[in-house]
């Protein structure tokens, strides 16, 4: 362990070493070539610098392993994103050979799981090795950050397109490393969710938690209660038209998802977060009155009519579609802020929804507030409370973890990706506080939560709420550079986490995030970089 972080602190003094401090903390000085090999978000478990870079010239083939076609398609995907900026025809071949860019199936290192990856690069070649497709992929986003950032330009730029040489080893550190879009309080269209989907995956997140149902819009489309999309889903907060995913949109984000290695969990909120449900069928409420649409922004008002049996067909028959078109493991059935729903009604409630999840193979992942109530054995809590919590509260869930349901930590004065940075932040919500980027990464997050053990820990989520964000300019204001800190406390492992030197790789990072057209939130803590 001792080894590991030495290595990394030399690799990054290598870093800091390229960069030139300007006044107000910013570092104009363009770094060196080619760049350190450990020089990436999120840190890599270990790095072996030394020997001859590889350069890739108009020669360069990226070579794969005809076997996989998985691994044909992860080929394809490099060359496309190396192409335009190098200007190289970069031809994906399946014959064997000695040079090139060599993706490999197959590695017997046991240690790699099924997200591990070794990198390996020398004068001749650059070889990325896996025991499964996963890996391989996360392997081509590290060989992405290890190139110079005007790689990542959609038009022809100078190079030279060098990776250091050097052996680069790689597993994650939690398996569920997730990042959550609402898309209920605004729409966002799948064009939207496929850039947010790129822009997870080169941070080598492998989860999409899309919030498709709450107060202010339904989201996607369910056959047997086909008002639920059509007039759910028809406005959104300020009262915009809204909009909804058919079957045929949503499978085709979930394609994309698959193509980038990351998995899709739908969530539908309930009982409470459901007046657009209420708004589009009268004999969900207990009065059996429709309420109006909804398109402010306060929570806790709503709530199914517990006593009723249609509720239950309504569960199902949601249930049952959604679970049918998700191929991933898990449904997210909220939980939250049920103001509404009385103790009793709640416990009731989420007793027969977690029924239903399992009933259609599925595994169940619900807010924290699930562990009020009694959560099905290998239900999944996500914690999402903050420093103001009560300690009964966190008690509660801590008592959960220690009888086996997993926790997924969102806390939200940490990785809400929609609290402002400062009070002068234009968008964004403050009620969990202001959350500067040093605030969102430095935490560990099996030692958060008293009580918890180690193990319950199943992973880390960004959530972003869009109350106050109507488009992917929004978005990537406050997710960027908050979330690549996120992920690589989802990643990396925990000798590497140290705030000083996590700020200079993520300074190397706004090049890179500036050449992928991302108007990213430029913090004064970080001691920002140009090439």
């Amino acid at each position: 362990m001792s080894r590991l972080f030495g290595s990394l602190l030399l690799v990054v003094a290598a870093g800091i070493s390229s960069v030139a401090a300007a006044p107000g903390g910013a570092g104009p000085a363009p770094a060196a070539s080619p760049r350190p090999l450990g020089e990436i978000v999120p840190a890599p478990a270990s790095v072996k610098p030394g020997g001859p870079a590889y350069a890739i010239t108009a020669g360069t083939r990226i070579r794969v392993d005809g076997r996989s076609r998985e691994a044909r398609h992860i080929g394809e995907y490099l060359a496309a994103a190396l192409r335009p900026s190098t200007g190289y025809a970069l031809p994906v071949t399946e014959r064997a050979g000695h040079d090139g860019i060599r993706l490999e199936l197959g590695s017997r290192d046991s240690g790699l799981g099924a997200e591990g990856y070794r990198l390996k690069s020398s004068r001749g070649s650059v070889t990325i090795t896996a025991r499964a497709p996963a890996g391989l992929f996360h392997g081509v986003q590290t060989l992405r950050q290890l190139l110079p950032a005007a790689v990542e330009e959609d038009s022809r730029q100078k190079g030279p397109w060098e990776i250091a040489g050097g052996t680069l080893t790689d597993s994650p550190r939690y398996a569920y490393r997730s990042a959550m879009l609402d898309v209920s309080r605004h729409f966002f269209s799948v064009a939207e969710v496929k850039r947010y989907i790129d822009q997870l995956a080169l941070y080598k997140i492998n989860k999409l938690h899309l919030h498709l149902s709450d107060d202010q819009g339904w989201r996607i489309a369910i056959d047997s209660w086909p008002r639920l999309a059509e007039y759910g889903g028809s406005t959104e907060v300020g009262g915009g038209p809204g909009g909804h995913y058919t079957k045929s949109d949503y499978r085709e984000i979930l394609r994309y998802a698959a193509s980038r290695y990351l998995e899709v969990v739908p969530e539908i909120d309930m009982p409470g977060h459901t007046n657009a449900a209420l708004a589009s069928y009268a004999e969900l409420n207990c009065d059996g009155v429709a309420p109006p649409l909804y398109t402010g922004t306060s929570v806790g008002f709503s709530s199914l009519c517990v006593p009723k049996a249609v509720t239950y067909d309504f569960v199902d028959d949601v249930i049952r579609e959604l679970a049918a078109l998700t191929p991933g493991r898990y449904l997210h059935i909220g939980g939250d802020e049920a103001h509404s729903t009385s103790h009793e009604d709640y416990v009731a409630f989420m007793g027969k929804a977690q029924a239903v999840v399992a009933k259609y193979g599925k595994t169940v992942v619900g807010w924290h507030q699930l562990t009020g109530a009694v959560p099905v054995k290998g239900a999944v809590a996500q914690y999402w409370g903050y420093d103001r919590t009560g300690a009964a509260e966190r008690q509660q869930v801590a008592d959960a973890a220690k009888n086996g349901t997993k926790l997924v930590l969102s806390p939200a004065d940490r990785t809400y990706l929609d609290m402002k940075y400062t009070k002068d932040t234009k968008l964004g919500l403050a009620w969990a506080g202001y959350v500067e980027v040093q605030r969102s990464y430095d935490w560990n997050p099996a030692a958060y939560l008293e009580g918890v053990p180690e193990e319950a820990v199943l992973g880390v989520e960004a959530p972003i709420w869009t109350e106050t964000l109507t488009d992917s300019a929004d978005i990537e204001q406050m997710a960027f550079p908050r979330l690549p800190g996120v992920a690589e406390l989802g990643w990396s492992p925990a000798a590497t986490h140290d705030w000083d030197t996590y700020k200079v790789r993520l300074a190397a990072q706004g090049p890179r995030l500036s050449a992928l057209g991302i108007d990213f939130y430029r913090s004064p803590q970080v001691p920002w970089r140009t090439e």
